[in-house]
């Protein structure tokens, strides 16, 4: 068999038989991108990254699966799942030629053979030993899409993730350095949906009280960035977001509190 028959075949049902893409909240994400390929010059890119296999479930992606022909020995895509595993920050890979599987776990460095694939439910606690209740809550809010036409980067993923975590644990001080033109106001706008809709806030954090929807404040260097952040988080409620003009808020020795997100710059005086 040629590797698109081994996944047909061997792999699909395999996956099938522990229940993922049947299993209420989980997902089987095939040829996953990972990147674009490098930039060559006159248009051109070079090769194209993408995962044979991600495994989701509730909303997290929570392994790879590097996949071969069954003629080939079953452990050939290892270095490349373990390769995709960290780019994605992926704690569980696997390699396979759908005849057997061979797994590693990112975090403890600990390799194995193993019979078939964990459940979704059985990969979960394998990943999550700890309960997160506001974690779950967090990630129980998808990506907000636009209607299947956005996908996250896989770095803007991660650091979405990332931060998401950080509030969990109780930190209130993180820091996101990406360059220009890598999607930061679309990673911002992807954690304010999730913490939005997941009412999350400082109540929730200390007693566990999710009744009220957090404030956020976004502040720009810039009137045009203001404006081009308030305009970018259009898929939220129209009352929710509100446009804080400085020069009002001088005038009237005030800010406006009928909102949820707040768009404003920041006033630097000399």
């Amino acid at each position: 068999m040629n590797e698109s028959e081994t996944k047909a075949e061997l792999i699909d049902p395999a996956l099938l038989e522990a229940g993922w893409g049947t299993v209420e909240g989980s997902r089987i994400r095939r040829e996953f991108p990972i990147t674009k390929g490098r930039l060559l010059g006159g248009g051109r890119r070079g090769s194209t990254l993408s995962a044979d296999y991600v495994l989701v479930y509730k909303n997290r992606n929570l392994a790879v699966i590097e996949a071969k022909k069954n003629t080939l020995y079953y452990t050939d895509g290892l270095a490349q799942a373990k390769d995709y595993a960290t780019r994605l920050n992926i704690r569980y890979s696997y390699a396979t030629n759908g005849e057997d599987i061979y797994q590693v776990d990112m975090d403890e460095g600990v390799e194995c053979d193993v019979a078939k694939y964990p459940t979704p439910q059985e990969l979960w606690e394998m990943t999550f030993p700890k309960v997160d209740t506001l974690l779950e809550r967090l990630f129980k809010v998808p990506f907000e899409n636009r209607g299947g036409t956005w996908q996250p980067r896989y770095y803007q993923e991660n650091a979405i993730t990332k931060t998401l975590e950080a509030l969990s644990e109780g930190k209130d001080r993180i820091l996101l350095t990406l360059a220009t033109g890598t999607g930061k106001t679309a990673i911002a706008f992807q954690i304010a949906w999730k913490l939005f809709h997941a009412k999350w806030n400082l109540r929730s954090l200390r007693e566990g009280d999710f009744s009220r929807s957090p404030r956020i404040l976004f502040l720009a260097d810039r009137n045009l960035l203001a404006d081009q952040a308030f305009n970018a988080f259009n898929a939220f409620e129209e009352d929710a977001l509100v446009r804080i003009d400085p020069k009002e808020i001088r005038k009237k020795g005030s800010v406006p509190t009928n909102g949820n997100i707040f768009f404003t710059t920041i006033v630097v005086s000399i």
